[in-house]
This record gives structure tokens, sequence and C-alpha cells, in this order.
């Protein structure tokens, strides 16, 4: 009889064994799962904040004669190519075979939301796709606080701004954007950019991808850059902050 008592002792201490890894198993399979819930509700998209609140916004792209905007050559000791920049049907255009510039609104703004709309035109076999939208800069292009478009990469904060001794002071956010949000060329991509105080904000189809905190102009120039690659602007949009 003490033969048979002894595996069936082992049999139990088996199952409790089993049971409790089962248990064990669930319990983390259930964390994990709530982590994971946590993290998908975390990844929503936010809404952009023109279509959050739609009023107040002021709509800045230019005519037919782009009537207000001016070019600056990259850098802005370089020389300007021909004229690349045109408006068909309410979409602005830069055919990309006027060399590096940028266009920039005749006009300095502060605080403020930037809302930019763009996408590259395709081109079989084509990689590198470059551009970008600027907030603050000087008049010359000299100072330039930049929102990289890339192609389905980038979407970073970087620039030269001026520092409290009058020098300037190169910044690149591009290592802390780790979630790639721009489209591929071919379709469009949304960014805004919020200037406040010391602090722009870069937000790129659904969320922000960084933030840097040492803005040296508490004004400047909006702009976008040409880098011969065709690309084209729509709803471009401005609201001042109080």
């Amino acid at each position: 009889m003490s033969s048979q008592l002894v595996p069936s002792k082992k049999l139990n201490c088996i199952e409790r064994r089993a049971a409790s890894g089962i248990l064990g198993a669930l319990f983390v399979a259930v964390a994990l799962g709530s982590f994971s819930n946590r993290a998908l509700l975390a990844a929503e998209p936010t809404p952009s904040a023109l279509s959050t609140t739609p009023t107040g916004w002021v709509d800045i792209l230019p005519g037919a004669d782009l009537s207000g905007w001016y070019r600056v050559p990259v850098p802005p000791t370089g020389k300007l190519g021909r004229q690349q920049w045109h408006v068909e049907n309410g979409t602005l255009i830069c055919d990309g075979d006027g060399g590096h510039d940028m266009l920039l609104l005749d006009k300095e703004i502060g605080d403020a939301i930037f809302h930019f709309e763009f996408r590259y035109t395709k081109v079989e076999g084509k990689t590198g796709y470059n551009s970008g939208a600027y907030v603050r800069n000087s008049n010359d292009g000299g100072i330039w606080h930049q929102a990289q478009f890339g192609d389905a990469k980038d979407g970073f904060l970087f620039g030269e701004t001026p520092t409290a001794d009058g020098k300037k002071k190169f910044f690149n956010l591009a290592k802390e954007v780790k979630d790639m949000r721009v489209k591929p060329a071919g379709e469009w991509n949304t960014f805004e950019v919020t200037a406040r105080g010391k602090v722009l904000t870069l937000w790129v189809n659904g969320a922000v991808t960084c933030e840097f905190p040492n803005c040296g102009l508490d004004k400047g120039h909006v702009g976008l850059e040409g880098e011969g690659y065709r690309i084209e602007f729509r709803n471009l949009k401005i609201k001042t902050l109080d």
C-alpha cells in the first residue's frame, strides 16, 4: 500500500505546481494585456490644433504673385537660383529645380501655432526627399528653426538659435524622435509647430515628436524650404497665442 501512496503524493505535488504555474502565467498574461491596452491607448493619435479649434486661424497661403513672401538663399551668403515657387489651384508648389532656398513670409510673428500640410511629388527610383518648414527665422535666414520633412522618416526640430552672449548655437533633436511619423512621398502630411515663449513643440501626423526649450528669438519669420525636390503645400495657417 505504501508503494502506491508515494506516487500519489508525488502526483499531487506535481499537480499543485502545475496549477501554480498556470495561475502565474494567467497573471502575467493579464498584466501584459493591461500594459498592452495602456500602451495602445497612449499611442492613440491626437488631433491637430486646427481640427480641434478651427476658429481664429489666419490663412497665409500666398496668391499667384507670391505677394508678401520673399526668397533668401541657403546659406544666406549664397546665391539664389531660378524662381522655383508658384501657386496653382490654391496649392503652393516648389518645383525643386531652383537651388537651395527659403520662401519667407514678410512679417514677424511671436507666440503662435503654425499649421503646414505638404506632400512630395513621388518620382520612381528617387530617394532622399528633403524639405522643411521654418518658424522664428531672422529676416536673412541666418537664424533658423526648422521642422525637418523627410520621406517616411525624420519629423524633428533643428537649427541655429541665438544665445544670450550674441552668438549662435546649433541644435538637432533627431535622436529624440523614436516614432518616424512622416508618410512616404506622394502622401499628404500635417505638421504643426507651437511657439510659446522659448519653447518650440513639433506635432507630426497625430503626435508630438519633440520639443526644443531654448529658442533664442521671441518672434521671427515663418517659411518653407526648397531643396531639390518637388513639393506641394496647402492649408498654410497661423493662430496667434495670447
